[in-house]
C-alpha cells in the first residue's frame, strides 16, 4: 500500500512539486527546517516547483514570500491555477481569445501572459474564466452566472472551499463555484488540483521526467497526484494527521509518508507482515479487538509508516476504521 524507494527520494525524482501551506509555511510562517531541507534537495539534483490553487496572487508574489522565508525562489519556480487555467483556456480557443475574467489581478495577469485578452462581463467573449477575488463585485457574478447558463463556456481555477485569512478559516472560490454550479446546471472545467491541468502546467513549465507531488491535504494534493498517475509524499505538518491518515480510502492514499520535508533526503523502507504485525525499522504494529497498536523502537518516519500499513490493512479487511485510542507520534529526536 505505500511505495519503497532504495535511495533518497532526491535522487529518485527529478521534480518535486510542492504544495505551500501546509507544507512549505503555514499561515505565512515557514514550517521549521523546510529551507534547509529544500536546500539540501536542490544540491542533490532534484528541481522545485512550488504550485498553488490560489488565483490571487501572482507567481513573483508568491516567489517573494518563499524568499523572506529563507527558500530560494523565483517566479518562474511558482505554478499557479490562474497560469493552469489559462494554458485550458489557450489550449481550446488559442492566444488573443477574448476571455471574462471574474477574479482577482493574479488572475488576469496570467490570461495576458499566456497572450489571451481579458475581459468584462458585459463585453463579447469565447469563455468566462472565475477565481478568487474578494473584490468581484456581487452585480459581475450575477451577469457572469447568467452568460455561463445561456452556453458561455466556463473554466474555473479551483474548488476549494475554504482559505485561511488572518481572521480565521473564510470562504474559498469553491463557494462561488457551487453556488455557480447550481444556478447555471453547468460543471466548469477547474484547473486546480485535483484536477489535473495544474500539475500538467508544472510539468511543461519546470520540466522533468519522474516528478513527485508533495503535499499535506489528501483530498486535493494526494488525490491530484493520483489522478495524474504521479506518485506523491504526504507530509505531517499541515492539515493531516493521525486520524485522517488512518482512515484515507484508497483512492487518496500517497505513495510515502514522512513527518515533514526530510523525506525528501531519505530512502524509504515499506513495512511488511510477519507473524501478523506490520514491521519497519524496529516498530510493530498490529490491531487487537479493533485497537491499534505500534510497539518498539526507531525513526518517526518508520512509525507513521507502520502506522498507515496496519490502520489501512485493518481498514481494506473490515470496512472499519481502527480505534487510536492508545496510540500518540513519538517525537522528533
Amino acid at each position: 500500500m505505500l511505495g519503497t524507494s532504495e535511495e533518497p527520494l532526491c535522487r529518485g525524482y527529478d521534480l518535486a512539486m510542492l504544495d505551500l501551506d501546509g507544507v512549505v509555511y503555514i499561515s505565512g510562517d515557514a514550517v521549521p527546517g523546510a529551507a534547509e531541507h529544500l536546500a539540501s534537495a536542490r544540491e542533490e539534483g532534484m528541481r522545485l516547483a512550488f504550485i498553488t490553487n490560489n488565483a490571487a496572487r501572482s507567481p513573483e508574489t508568491v516567489a517573494s514570500h518563499l524568499r523572506d522565508l529563507g527558500v530560494d525562489a523565483r517566479g518562474d519556480d511558482v505554478v499557479t491555477s490562474a497560469q493552469a487555467a489559462a494554458r485550458v483556456l489557450v489550449d481550446r480557443f488559442e492566444a488573443g481569445a477574448r476571455v471574462v475574467c471574474l477574479g482577482s489581478d493574479g488572475l488576469e495577469e496570467a490570461l495576458r501572459s499566456a497572450g489571451l485578452d481579458p475581459v468584462g462581463v458585459e463585453d463579447e467573449a469565447v469563455a468566462v474564466v472565475t477565481g478568487y477575488g474578494p473584490e468581484v463585485r456581487w452585480s459581475a457574478i450575477m451577469r457572469a452566472a447568467v452568460r455561463i447558463r445561456d452556453g458561455l463556456p466556463w473554466v474555473a481555477s479551483n474548488t476549494d472551499h475554504t482559505i485561511p485569512t488572518a481572521y480565521g478559516v473564510a470562504p474559498g472560490h469553491g463557494v462561488q463555484v457551487a453556488m455557480l454550479r447550481d444556478f447555471t446546471g453547468v460543471e466548469p472545467v477547474v484547473a486546480g488540483k485535483p484536477e489535473r491541468p495544474l500539475l500538467d502546467e508544472t510539468i511543461r513549465r519546470v520540466g522533468g521526467r519522474r516528478p513527485l507531488m508533495v503535499g499535506d491535504r489528501l483530498d486535493t494534493d494526494i488525490e491530484g497526484a493520483r489522478r495524474a498517475d504521479i506518485d506523491s509524499l504526504l507530509v505531517l505538518t499541515g492539515v493531516t494527521g493521525l486520524a485522517e491518515l488512518t482512515t484515507a480510502a484508497e483512492d487518496v492514499r500517497p505513495t510515502y509518508v514522512a513527518p515533514d520535508l526530510a523525506g525528501l533526503l531519505e530512502a524509504h523502507g515499506v513495512p511488511v507482515l510477519e507473524d501478523g504485525e506490520q514491521r519497519l525499522g524496529g516498530w510493530r504494529g498490529t490491531v487487537a479487538e479493533g485497537r491499534l497498536r505500534v510497539d518498539g523502537d526507531g525513526s518517526v518516519g518508520d512509525w507513521w509508516r507502520v502506522v498507515a500499513a496496519t490502520a489501512w490493512q485493518h481498514l481494506d479487511d473490515t470496512g472499519e476504521p481502527v480505534d487510536l485510542g492508545s496510540v500518540a507520534a513519538p517525537a522528533a529526536g
